[in-house]
């Protein structure tokens, strides 16, 4: 039996799904991508659960695709296979999204990682996109979304060369969001603080950055606003200079 896996954990309204694959430096196998999106699916579902992180287990977070499966991988179809379909059920995901990354983070784990929405990452991460060095051809979904992120010519430079880059360029490049030398304790400190703001504030702004509302659902949010109470429960409770109680929930309707 093999000891890969994706496991999660929920504490308070923070769900941690954790990459193991002892031996390989989490490297995901077929059996690992097509359990994510089920996974992601249920955390959706769960009102309780506000943010999501992403890590991996043993100080590394995913050394990429297991190339034991390479076969498998190759006959995925390109651009729809099942490491870009768990890729874009990530990206997808309604409730902000961390990438927490110790060592390294290379190929389909950098994949992951930049399909979350931060990146919080130790001194010792590792970034690296490797087809260059086996022969592939990156997907194109995949190829644009770090595109977008770090710009053309970062990622022509990771995409030509397959070279690692270390946390501090990534850092200046746009590819992490902050180093860390407390990992966990600083992505716990971004996460209770994402899920203690007002949900309806944060769900509109991930569509809207993400570009996936349009007019009439950006004319929708505005309305819950009013609808919602919402605003004037955090105004109030600014000017009262207590927490505020947010009404708003995913659960009650998009």
């Amino acid at each position: 039996m093999s000891d890969a896996e994706l496991t999660v954990g929920v504490t308070g309204a923070v769900a941690t799904v954790t990459i193991r694959n002892p031996g390989r430096r989490n490297a995901m196998t077929p059996a690992m991508w097509r359990r994510l999106p089920v996974l992601l699916d249920g955390l959706e579902a769960d009102p309780a659960v506000r943010a999501l992180v992403l890590t991996g287990a043993d100080g590394a977070f995913c050394a990429g695709a297991d190339l034991g499966d390479l076969d498998e991988l190759l006959d995925a179809n390109g651009d729809a296979g099942i490491a870009v379909a768990a890729e874009e059920r990530l990206a997808a995901f309604a409730k902000p999204t961390v990438a927490a990354v110790q060592g390294p983070c290379v190929g389909g784990g950098c994949l992951l990682a930049v399909a979350c929405d931060l990146r919080i990452v130790a001194p010792d991460a590792r970034f690296g996109v490797p087809p260059a060095r086996l022969g592939l051809v990156y997907p194109a979904p995949t190829t644009r979304r770090l595109t977008r992120l770090v710009g053309p010519s970062t990622a022509k430079f990771l995409l030509f060369t397959a070279e690692l880059i270390d946390a501090e360029r990534a850092l200046r490049v746009g590819l992490a969001d902050e180093v860390a030398d407390d990992l966990t304790g600083r992505v716990a400190a971004i996460t209770a603080t994402i899920a203690a703001r007002s949900q309806l504030s944060v769900a509109a702004a991930k569509e809207i950055v993400d570009d996936r509302a349009g007019p009439a659902r950006i004319a929708w949010w505005h309305r819950k606003v009013q609808d919602s109470g919402e605003a004037r429960e955090g105004v109030a409770a600014h000017q009262e200079r207590r927490t505020p109680d947010f009404p708003w929930s995913p659960s009650a309707g998009h």
